[in-house]
């Protein structure tokens, strides 16, 4: 693998959101090219007009320095009256808080796909705002929105079940209705046959990554691909980190483990598209059971705690692909 290497990552979600501050960080030290990030869009929705890409958002503002930290979601700062607005006529969820900053971009969203600009000309129009340090582009420039099928019989989109029921409702299945006629959006495919590392973000493997390789074609140039794929576990000491991705994954049928997400992911050399699997220092025990699966595993400190830390174990994921 040359010096500099050409880096793409798969990410949604704020565990995403971090891991590409920490890959730019990287990156940045070493002076190798941007990371072509390919970003989640099955979280998206309408809402009261207008179009919502959480994911892609938590990573633009993210990467601008613009992002709430606090909260983990929005922008930093915001105010909330046309929420409480819209609220007042009863409009939109008013378990779904839409900052005013929020808005503006999704206005601004809303019209350019109004004017017929594809998701991918979205992305790359917001991209010029900020020196975000990254190339971004949406897995596909079809609507594909996550619904969750529950136990019960019935459904809802993902943003309710997650946001206002707090994953509660027991799920049956998560659903992108449309996906199997999707295409990639322009360059994704491209980006990932030219990489000389592929890295799967610490991002819920369900409703984050799960839509991304579920776009046709994007398995497929994973597996055949000429540079390494590293994933990250989003699991650190047999629990998720973050939010309820543990529900998620048992819904699937998948152990909330190192090893369970590593299966799940598999081995490129058996058809699935992992090469190397960084595995947190709480996780080491299961370092054997992962070699078994055909994937190497890789213990590193896997809390992303700064973007320093971040950066190291961005560093730890760049060094697998080269052994």
């Amino acid at each position: 693998m040359r010096e500099a290497p050409r880096v793409v990552v798969l990410a949604g979600g704020v565990g995403g959101s971090k891991f590409t501050l920490g890959v730019r960080a990287a990156l940045a030290r070493s002076g190798a090219p941007e990371a072509t990030v390919i970003v989640n869009t099955g979280d998206d929705l309408w809402l009261s007009g207008v179009r919502l890409q959480p994911d892609v958002d938590s990573i633009v503002y993210a990467l601008a320095g613009v992002n709430d930290t606090v909260r983990g979601w929005g922008r930093a700062d915001d105010s909330e009256r046309v929420n409480a607005e819209l609220q007042q006529w009863d409009a939109g969820w008013p378990w779904f808080t839409l900052g005013d900053l929020d808005l503006g971009t999704h206005l601004a969203r809303t019209g350019w796909l109004r004017e017929g600009l594809t998701p991918t000309q979205v992305l790359e129009r917001m991209s010029r705002r900020w020196p975000l340090g990254a190339r971004l582009l949406p897995m596909t420039d079809a609507e594909v929105d996550t619904q969750v099928a529950l136990r019960d019989g019935t459904s809802m989109h993902f943003q309710e079940w997650w946001t206002r029921h707090r994953a509660a409702l027991e799920p049956e299945r998560f659903d992108n209705p449309g996906i199997d006629v999707a295409t990639a959006a322009p360059g994704v495919r491209e980006a990932i046959a030219a990489a000389d590392v592929v890295l799967i973000a610490p991002s819920n493997p369900v409703v984050s990554i799960g839509p991304i390789l579920a776009v046709p074609g994007i398995r497929d140039v994973l597996r055949s691909a000429p540079g390494r794929v590293v994933g990250i576990s989003p699991i650190i000491g047999g629990r998720v980190v973050r939010g309820m991705a543990d529900v998620c994954l048992t819904a699937i049928g998948v152990q909330t483990s190192s090893t369970g997400v590593a299966q799940h992911y598999g081995a490129r050399s058996g058809g699935g598209i992992l090469d190397s699997w960084l595995i947190a220092e709480e996780d080491a025990a299961h370092a054997g059971s992962i070699e078994a699966l055909g994937v190497t595993p890789v213990v590193a400190p896997l809390w992303m705690s700064d973007v320093d830390a971040t950066a190291a174990m961005a560093d730890a994921a760049l060094a697998a692909a080269r052994n």
